[in-house]
């Protein structure tokens, strides 16, 4: 867009905006925070030990807090998790907020900054870029209009977690709650803690739901390559899923699974649960960011298949990497089960909201992965002052004004508009480009420039299905309380944002999968590009019905694979994506569990083995496109023959898969960068296949690249071999056999404030590592890196769990940091080791268990 027409649109942005890159990746760049020499005097003299330890948690004892019914147990086995026992579900929930505020305050209260777009009030002006964004989607406000929607008994649960943190915080102010505000009363001595709300739990949902969006950047990068290159190529760059390769998760849809029924679930009498029948990464400085390697493995199999003849459920999230890491392990249980205080259950968490995530109760278990399914559009607007075009008229378009406060500096007003579609976010990044040189198009047609455009100034609004108000919030109880697989399906019903993939295994020996979400229902495009906002032909018409979305209940197979591969096959009547992971962790998940299924029952063991699994499928092709390919300079040449004994394995030990990773580096950066006009290397997955494909086609116009001096397939796989045996050697010697892919391929633990401030005493403070480790992108042990910008850990399988239905206590969990989030504390990355190792603890869930791990007992007690 140009200056006249940014005005035109979103005037105040080009006011109070930085020129900064901002919708696809806005990050804590915190530069400015504090000279650094204040921070040298902060760690030669104001960080003390008793700074440090202020702000860990009682353990022992009592604490008296106003509020609770009656006295609260919490029980810590040596890695610092709690199991929190109560009386009624207020308790519960009420201890649930203050134990997660005792361990991770920071880490909610900077959450809760992000996602209402309040950064500045932390950190300054560098932050205003962010909240400006993040205002304009404007996730805050419509976890505020969730809240005020809940049933009553819903509402009570968040109000008493709410109640929990503030019972807590009453107590602990500035450092005496955490470290960082220390270090944050440098910059900002003036910040104060405010009370936490309801709203602050709620609006984190809607930034899982950002993280896990799927296809935006895909849609984005398709659109700007439109303005260089023709459909044909942008279809190659984008190929279709490979279904005659790799697998679908449901091949068949059940038509006996049990009906979703609210009767099902045991709940509380008073709560109405309803049916619902109507089914730019600002959050990178959360998880890491959209992009390569977000995604997860789950699968269950059936107690016909297992040595205990009961079923085995796992699951592993891949999401940014984070210190501390995105999860919290908790073991919520009411003394005694009733209608009113249903929960008994464990699992992960997230600091900030009630309830557990991803785990089981006494009956069920239960597993996420991301759906992939496409649930935001982009749209090309044509906008005339403060009204904007449809079906031939102009209609107003929706204004609001927010006010940001940014510490050190004056307020800024903003002024957001919308559409029928959603928000303008044509202000930001790329979708700046988009209007500049819009294109449309879809997967089947031609990608053209916008026919029969009104005039106007250009602009582009996002449609997204987590800018309506949801049920989501409601969801995590029903889920937590669900007793069989028709409670299970009806908790499904009402999660909604961000979809999942959900698996399940009963302690009666069932399996199970379902599709939950709101998925929407296209008219003429398919969102695989951006659509023409002025023609109501391309709007949503709906959402599909939760009775027409895939389930499957005790497949024939006797197992259920999901790793962010198609739900369905291609016949399915309605359209979910043409962007799903390309199912190369799918494929081999399923095959290790065909073939070890055939040699034995299976056992925890062999779950825990499926998920250390480091096999390559491109390093297998590599392999075999190099067997024939010789080159005269002599390292190169030593190097290439680590290909010829190498399994194919991305082990952290394997001086083969170092070379084979930085090979297909230097591989597709020839194929697809060094070019007049880039192409974009997100996504492994799919350029696995892209370049697959290309293997078989020596004579396609990709293999030559005058820019580098190379014309044909066997110079670039020559040049490519060269370049990869001198980069590696600068970084790891000129002998291949020391070379190693885990210290290549290692994970610095970055917190996501301070571990990014560019004063290496500060960043001392909070980060750990850096840790060799094994795996890669799209291989199951999921440890992604992003293609062109190095080989570091940046996305990782984010906690690991298998649930053994035969008996909770044979179950086993791991985390990829640990419980706390103090700096210091022995359980701040106690729990790394072994995650690296893919070695998991037991999971103690029985009062017996419980108490035998417990290393600390903490009793809360109502105070007065």
């Amino acid at each position: 867009m140009t200056k006249t027409d940014t005005a035109s649109i979103a005037a105040v942005h080009a006011e109070t905006t930085p020129k900064r890159r901002v919708g696809r990746t806005i990050g804590i760049t915190l530069f400015g925070i504090v000279a650094g020499v204040v921070a040298i005097a902060l760690v030669a003299a104001g960080v003390g030990l008793w700074v440090v330890q202020r702000s860990f948690p009682q353990l022992d004892g009592t604490i008296a807090s106003a509020g609770l019914h009656s006295k609260v147990s919490v029980l810590r086995d040596d890695r610092g998790i709690p199991t929190i026992t109560a009386d009624d579900s207020h308790d519960l929930f009420f201890a649930q907020g203050y134990v997660h505020a005792q361990d991770r305050f920071w880490e909610m209260d900077f959450r809760r900054h992000v996602t209402s777009g309040r950064l500045s009030e932390l950190f300054g002006i560098s932050q205003l870029p962010t909240d400006e964004f993040l205002r304009t989607l404007g996730w805050h406000r419509i976890a505020q209009q969730e809240v005020d929607r809940m049933d009553a008994a819903t509402r009570a649960y968040y109000q008493a977690y709410a109640d929990g943190v503030n019972a807590y915080l009453s107590d602990h102010e500035g450092s005496a709650a955490s470290l960082e505000y220390a270090v944050l009363g440098l910059q900002n001595p003036g910040y104060t803690i405010e009370k936490w709300t309801p709203a602050d739990s709620v609006a984190w949902l809607k930034a899982m739901a950002w993280d896990l969006r799927d296809n935006i950047e895909a849609e984005t990068e398709r659109a700007t390559l439109a303005a260089n290159y023709d459909t044909a190529k942008i279809h190659e760059l984008y190929p279709d899923y490979p279904y005659d390769k790799n697998p679908v998760i449901v091949p068949t849809i059940s038509t006996k699974a049990p009906a979703p029924a609210a009767a099902a679930v045991s709940t509380a009498a008073s709560i109405q649960w309803k049916s619902v029948n109507s089914v730019v990464e600002a959050a990178g400085a959360l998880l890491g960011g959209a992009g390569e390697g977000i995604g997860s493995n789950s699968w269950v199999v059936s107690g016909a298949l297992t040595a205990s003849g009961k079923p085995l459920l796992s699951n592993d999230p891949h999401l940014g990497a984070a210190m501390p890491s995105v999860w919290y392990q908790v073991n919520l249980t009411c003394a005694t089960i009733t209608a009113d205080c249903p929960f008994d259950v464990g699992g992960f968490s997230f600091s900030g909201l009630p309830g557990v995530i991803i785990g089981h109760n006494a009956k069920i278990a239960w597993g996420f992965t991301n759906l992939t399914t496409d649930v935001t559009d982009l749209y090309i607007e044509k906008v005339q002052g403060d009204k904007y075009w449809r079906d031939g008229q102009l209609v107003p378009l929706q204004v609001r004004t927010e006010t940001i406060k940014v510490a050190g500096g004056h307020d800024v007003k903003l002024t957001i508009r919308s559409t029928v579609h959603g928000p303008i976010v044509s202000f930001s990044g790329d979708f700046r480009g988009i209007a500049a040189a819009p294109h449309t198009g879809s997967s089947t047609g031609e990608v053209t420039t916008p026919q029969g455009a009104p005039e106007g100034v250009t602009a582009v609004s996002l449609q997204w299905t987590a800018l309506q108000p949801g049920t989501t919030a409601q969801a995590i109880f029903a889920l937590n309380a669900a007793q069989d697989f028709a409670g299970f399906r009806h908790a499904a019903s009402l999660f909604d944002v961000p979809a999942q993939n959900l698996i399940y295994a009963d302690t009666a020996g069932d399996i199970g999968y379902q599709t939950p979400g709101r998925l929407p229902i296209r008219g003429a495009g398919d969102g695989w590009m951006p659509q023409p906002g002025w023609d109501s032909a391309y709007d949503w018409k709906g959402y599909i019905p939760f009775d027409k979305l895939p389930v499957s209940y005790n497949p024939p197979e006797g197992y259920i694979v999901t790793a962010n591969n198609p739900i369905v096959g291609p016949d399915y009547p309605y359209f979910l994506t043409k962007d799903w992971d390309y199912g190369w962790r799918a494929a081999q998940i399923t095959e290790l569990i065909d073939r070890l299924s055939s040699q034995r029952k299976l056992t925890a063991a062999d779950m825990n083995g499926i998920q250390a699994d480091t096999s390559f499928w491109m390093g297998m092709r590599l392999i075999a496109a190099y067997s024939d390919i010789t080159v005269d300079d002599k390292g190169a040449a030593s190097a290439l023959s680590l290909l010829k004994t190498w399994d194919a394995r991305d082990d952290a030990d394997s001086s083969a898969a170092a070379y084979a990773n930085v090979l297909w580096d230097e591989l597709v950066k020839d194929l697809f960068t060094a070019r007049a006009h880039p192409v974009s290397l997100d996504g492994q997955g799919r350029l696995f296949l892209v370049v697959d494909k290309l293997l078989g086609e020596p004579t396609s116009s990709w293999w030559t690249n005058d820019r580098i001096g190379v014309s044909g397939e066997r110079e670039m796989l020559q040049k490519a071999a060269v370049d990869a045996y001198h980069r590696l050697a600068k970084l790891q010697g000129d002998t291949p056999s020391k070379w190693s892919w885990g210290d290549l391929h290692a994970l610095t633990l970055t917190n996501a404030t301070f571990g990014t401030s560019g004063i290496a005493p500060i960043e001392w403070l909070f980060n750990r590592g850096p840790f060799p480790v094994s795996g890669g992108s799209s291989v199951v042990d999921a440890t992604g890196w992003v293609l062109g910008k190095g080989f570091q850990t940046v996305t990782v399988p984010s906690m690991r769990m298998i649930v053994d239905l035969s008996g909770f206590d044979e179950s086993q969990w791991n985390n990829l940091t640990g419980e706390s989030g103090h700096a210091f504390h022995e359980n701040y990355f106690d729990q790394t080791d072994d995650w690296k190792h893919v070695r998991l603890s037991p999971w103690a869930f029985s009062p017996k268990a419980v108490r035998a791990a417990a290393t600390h007992s903490l009793t809360l007690t109502p105070k007065g």
